[in-house]
């Protein structure tokens, strides 16, 4: 379990993070943990709240795409991202001006920003101490100047950030700042609604009689483009009217994007009405699928093997997606950073039948550093403290009481067996 810095990786992997940072006028929360990583005061219940979202931090852009777009336009930077940090990785949910993907937490400038309630920003990223020797600061793409905002739920968690980057530095006036603050707040809408969406998909599927409600609820999100669209009007007196219009394009967009979900969804309710119960399209091979694309990079990137067992015969069979990203991704982290490079990493998934029902079987196994017998019973009792990984990696401490609460929340079982320079093995059980 182990990894090197996730940003060391090339361009297109490793630029995931909201390079975000502090200037020197700047204050943050001094709540300071391991090699000086700044943590929000509230990062367990923080992180909780990001598992509510249940977030597939590979499939979400579309929805999101338009907002970044217009951040850039209304900034005039070259570069936009939507951050969301867990307590490893810092994911790049949807970006404009440069395609990257993930990057280790550690390594973000977006985790000064969520110890925030306000917006940061850097003017030079090269000649603050904290980030001029970042490879996305002393390499390409040269990254220069930074402002971001945090995305802040109505609970006061912040789950990420919204961020414009550009090469050269920037002078962003009083009103700029205040539409990007606009237009984070209609990414916390967005990811609400695609919340509402997740949660009207399962009751669809259950019969529920109430998922016409929530289908409905959906456009609550969507008022907040019409007072984006708003604001933009109303601050748009200096720049150009094509600007204007094209972003008047870009609200138009995501609003019908947003009413074509709520309509599929209706649909798919009139469909059970008439007795055509649909099932649920991820399986065993989606979750694998999900879980390559999103983990493997950081595998790599230490140079380590991971590899993903399906039982044979389970492999199409659908199971509920709700949080299994969240564990299985949480566990493979959490091995990549104990596990030193050139080691293995085996994730293997099994649907059981017994006489209760269906039983979801998860098994991340790695040939890591090992746990100590009272190290297994902290993390059962939720009280793993924080550590660094085999090659320096920030321990955070919130990864896996994280997972052990997922698991009991969704009335499931976790086992772990392990031997000090041997490996680990986690067992996860989760009731269908």
């Amino acid at each position: 379990m182990g990894t090197d810095p996730i940003c060391h990786w090339h361009l297109p992997l490793a630029l995931n993070g909201c390079y975000e940072a502090l200037d020197n006028s700047a204050i943050f929360v001094e709540t300071i943990y391991p090699m000086n990583q700044p943590i929000p005061s509230n990062e367990a219940e923080r992180v909780w709240a990001l598992t509510e979202y249940d977030i597939d931090y590979s499939d979400t852009a579309s929805l999101l795409k338009d907002l970044v777009e217009l951040a850039a336009k209304i900034a005039g930077t070259k570069i936009s991202l939507v951050n969301l940090i867990d307590t490893y990785t810092q994911w790049t949910v949807a970006n404009f001006g440069l395609p990257i993907e993930q990057m280790s937490r550690e390594d973000s400038v977006c985790q000064y920003t969520i110890v925030n309630h306000e917006g940061f920003e850097v003017k030079s990223l090269s000649s603050d101490d904290r980030f001029k020797d970042k490879f996305y600061v002393a390499g390409d793409p040269n990254l220069e100047y930074y402002f971001g905002i945090p995305l802040a739920t109505p609970d006061g968690f912040n789950l990420g950030a919204l961020c414009v980057l550009d090469t050269a530095t920037k002078e962003l006036s009083p009103d700029k700042i205040e539409l990007l603050k606009i237009v984070a707040k209609e990414v916390v809408n967005r990811l609400h609604t695609i919340k509402y969406i997740q949660s009207l998909k399962s009751k669809v599927q259950h019969f529920n009689e109430n998922s016409k409600k929530v289908a409905h609820d959906i456009r609550g999100p969507l008022s907040g483009i019409i007072g984006l669209a708003k604001m933009v009007t109303e601050h748009g007196a200096g720049q150009n009217v094509d600007d204007i219009l094209e972003i008047m394009k870009l609200i138009h967009r995501a609003g019908n994007s947003l009413l074509d979900l709520a309509t599929d969804i209706l649909n798919a309710e009139d469909q059970q009405a008439n007795g055509h119960i649909p099932k649920s399209d991820f399986t065993l091979v989606s979750l694998k699928e999900k879980l390559e694309k999103l983990y493997t990079p950081q595998a790599s990137n230490k140079q380590i093997n991971l590899v993903f067992n399906i039982t044979v015969g389970q492999e199409l069979k659908p199971i509920p997606k709700n949080k299994l990203l969240q564990i299985t991704g949480n566990l493979i982290t959490n091995a990549i950073k104990f596990t030193q490079p050139n080691g293995t990493i085996t994730v293997d998934l099994n649907i059981l039948t017994t006489e209760a029902g269906p039983v979801l079987e998860i098994k991340v196994a790695d040939n890591g550093i090992g746990l100590t017998a009272n190290e297994i019973d902290d993390i059962l009792n939720g009280m793993k403290t924080s550590s660094n990984g085999t090659t320096g990696e920030t321990g955070y401490g919130f990864g896996l009481s994280l997972v052990k609460r997922l698991i009991d929340h969704l009335k499931g079982s976790l086992t772990i067996e392990s031997e000090k320079g041997v490996g680990t093995t986690f067992f996860i059980s989760l009731p269908q």
